[in-house]
């Protein structure tokens, strides 16, 4: 082999810094955009939020002997409790909807899931989804029980 052919045989080490610096620049741009966005573990702890948050309205509700209504606004981002007022908010990424009953206990619902003393309650679900991973909050109506139903929405 000439000593012409191993000059040419591998990579300068002007050519490994150049591409190095355009990695780099790259990653610069990029991840910017990914690091505050709601990632699939943060998505599942909202899910857990909200499942507590219910859990803990229709605890007080039993121990209280008292109706106790956690507000749902949907275009607010977010849960109030009726028993301690804690608010959750859901941030901007992650689409949150509600599917509530209108009326509860023969009276108007006014965006809210009830829980009676007996534990029961009109029900409801909540949904938080984000890029193709989504967790249904579901308020079972007889029971009152809460359950957290992971769904893939693609």
């Amino acid at each position: 082999m000439t000593s012409s052919r191993k000059a040419q045989a591998g990579f300068t080490l002007l050519e490994m810094v150049c591409v190095i610096a355009i990695i780099a620049m790259l990653a610069a741009v990029l991840l910017p955009n990914f690091s505050g966005a709601t990632s699939r573990p943060r998505l599942e702890a909202y899910a857990v939020q909200t499942a507590s948050l219910l859990k803990a309205d229709r605890t007080a509700a039993m121990r209280h002997r008292v109706a106790v209504a956690t507000q749902v606004d949907a275009t607010d981002r977010s849960l109030r409790s009726g028993s301690t007022g804690r608010v959750l908010r859901v941030p901007e990424d992650v689409s949150f909807s509600a599917t509530l009953p209108t009326r509860c206990n023969d009276r108007p619902a006014f965006s809210a899931i009830s829980f009676f003393a007996t534990g029961m309650s009109c029900g409801g679900t909540i949904v938080l989804s984000r890029l193709g991973t989504a967790y249904e909050i579901r308020v079972n109506w007889l029971t009152g029980g809460i359950e957290i139903v992971p769904r893939s929405t693609l």
